[in-house]
């Protein structure tokens, strides 16, 4: 008998049921939904391609910026950045003047579904590939016998105090992967199921890096390995009676020209050359400390004007360029993409399908860079996958899903 049957959990303003079987969520990073539909159609996600003819398979649109940490946290708090202040995965501190991480649970406006459900006495699981993010998904946790919460990438250092849990590494049974590597997710996964066999969350949120994705297009070989490695883990969680409910925290486009070489407006520099340096400064928000896939290059800058930079004369200036598919000021760009104002620069720009935005030549390292560039950040890698493992009890025609309504779609919206 389920205590908690008619029970509801409330957090940052929306409502949530009780989950009738373990849910797990899953935040596939850098998935587009062709990687999925292309792995299924070559015959390499079977049970994937069975529970969605009688589940529920959506688009839905991430946060803009479509980077990792924005997105995460969203899914996680089902709320965009304007309430819960991650911005970016790096940001401009107005405080210090700083460049800094956004991976501090410090930076945090609001608390996690997560730690909601905790306080009403659910048990709680998060896996996430790189360490970046777990601290902050984890936020508002009490390691205390009814939450676990580590990285793929540092499996071996997890404890009971600061994870939950210890001996993670003896559990999946496999050593503890590079960080670039397609194993990195597989890890987390393999952990999943073990976790689902041990420890039976309520709830499991599971959430993988885009290394693939970074090199490899959709219905590539490799890229379909990878999504049938997938498609074997949740087949296993499947079995154990979990509902399985997918994401994305962003999509992923090709970003190089003709001759395959990385197709980038340096934007710093050549506001250097119109302005003169030291008028304005450039941040990118897709900077964290695992460049070696895109070369700190994404589709989304935010840019800071000195006192007597004149603000519409320069952002209609920017907008005009080839490869620029919007220049905003902060106003409008916080309007349309729902971002806090106060870690947002003043002006916002975004490039187009197949463009980044550097700052100099000089600051972006593309010595590891093997591939041509796939990279994200933009409004064309906003359209993302949103997939449960049971159907719908109602059509909502007309609604704009987000990839942050999708534990209120796996625990309000689907049948048991």
């Amino acid at each position: 008998m389920n205590i908690h049957a008619n029970r509801v959990v409330e957090a940052n303003g929306r409502t949530y049921a009780w989950p009738k079987a373990p849910l797990v969520v899953v935040c596939i990073d850098g998935s587009e939904p062709d990687y999925i539909e292309l792995a299924a159609a070559a015959g390499c996600m079977p049970y994937l391609a069975g529970a969605l003819k009688r589940g529920t398979s959506l688009l839905a649109d991430c946060v803009v910026p479509s980077f990792t940490n924005p997105n995460n946290l969203s899914i996680l708090t089902g709320r965009p950045p304007s309430v819960h202040g991650i911005s970016g995965n790096f940001f401009l501190d107005p405080a210090s003047g700083q460049e800094v991480m956004m991976n501090d649970p410090a930076y945090l406006r609001a608390g996690t579904v997560f730690a909601a459900f905790q306080r009403a006495g659910a048990r709680v699981a998060l896996v996430t590939a790189k360490d970046k993010l777990r601290a902050m998904l984890g936020h508002g946790l009490k390691f205390d016998g009814s939450a676990v919460c580590f990285s793929s990438e540092k499996a071996d250092k997890a404890n009971l105090a600061e994870n939950g849990i210890e001996g993670v590494v003896e559990m999946v049974g496999q050593p503890v992967p590079s960080v670039y590597s397609a194993e990195l997710s597989g890890f987390v996964f393999a952990a999943g199921v073990k976790l689902m066999e041990r420890f039976r969350p309520d709830l499991m949120y599971l959430s993988t890096t885009d290394y693939i994705q970074h090199k490899h297009a959709p219905g590539s070989p490799v890229a379909n390995d990878f999504y049938a490695m997938m498609d074997r883990h949740l087949a296993a969680l499947d079995r154990q009676g979990a509902v399985i409910a997918l994401t994305a925290d962003h999509g992923m486009n090709d970003k190089h020209d003709a001759a395959l070489k990385p197709d980038v407006i340096y934007l710093q520099a050549l506001l250097d050359e119109w302005l003169g340096e030291g008028e304005v400064r450039v941040i990118l928000p897709i900077t964290d400390p695992y460049v070696v896939h895109h070369g700190a290059l994404g589709s989304y800058a935010t840019v800071y004007l000195g006192n007597g930079v004149d603000a519409e004369a320069l952002r209609l200036r920017i907008a005009a360029l080839p490869g620029i598919e919007v220049a905003l000021d902060r106003a409008e760009a916080c309007r349309r993409f729902e971002l806090p104002p106060d870690r947002v620069g003043d002006l916002v720009v975004v490039s187009t399908r197949h463009k980044v935005i550097g700052t100099r030549p000089e600051r972006h390292d593309l010595s590891g860079l093997k591939e041509p560039l796939r990279s994200h950040g933009g409004i064309s890698e906003q359209v993302v996958p949103l997939i449960v493992t049971r159907p719908l009890k109602r059509e909502e025609p007309g609604r704009r899903w987000r990839n942050f309504d999708i534990l209120d779609l796996a625990l309000n919206h689907v049948a048991a």
